[in-house]
């Protein structure tokens, strides 16, 4: 990956909807070239996908929070049967294993506390292996950035 790699993928995370020429232009490329550089990086998986970015309020999804979980029973099994579980839930946006006292967090996208304590029901009692679960609700979001500066 080279310095017009990055750059194209820089316009690219601002905002993948630019048409090629656009993106071209602004690297100094030819519009075939610069196609042959954006299938490259998808073929080789640098880019992974292009996606929209809704806004979850207006998406209504407004109710953010963050559960950090520990497992009673320990072991990669049990890791993958929890994480399976919690990644098929709608309201689960991001979900990872973590090292220390926490075995995974959840980052959580709401529609309501309805809809929260249906999904504590699923999640985190009876038979799914959870010694406890602490949540903690987003007030205001200082920074959430889905692009990386490269």
């Amino acid at each position: 990956m080279d310095r017009i790699d990055r750059k194209i993928l820089n316009l690219m995370q601002r905002d993948a909807s630019r048409t090629n020429a656009d993106m071209a232009e602004e690297v100094g490329l030819s519009p075939s070239t610069c196609l042959r550089r954006v299938q490259r990086l998808k073929t080789t998986g640098v880019i992974d996908r292009i996606v929209a970015i809704l806004n979850p309020a207006r998406a209504g999804r407004g109710i953010k929070a963050l559960v950090t979980v520990e497992l009673k029973l320990h072991g990669e099994q049990h890791m993958r049967r929890f994480l399976d579980i919690a990644t098929a839930e709608d309201a689960v946006s991001s979900a990872w294993s973590v090292t220390g006292e926490t075995d995974v967090v959840l980052m959580l996208r709401l529609v309501d506390m309805e809809e929260y304590d249906a999904l504590c029901d699923r999640l985190f009692r009876d038979q799914t292996n959870v010694a406890r679960f602490f949540t903690m609700m987003v007030i205001r979001t200082a920074k959430e950035e889905t692009a990386m500066r490269l």
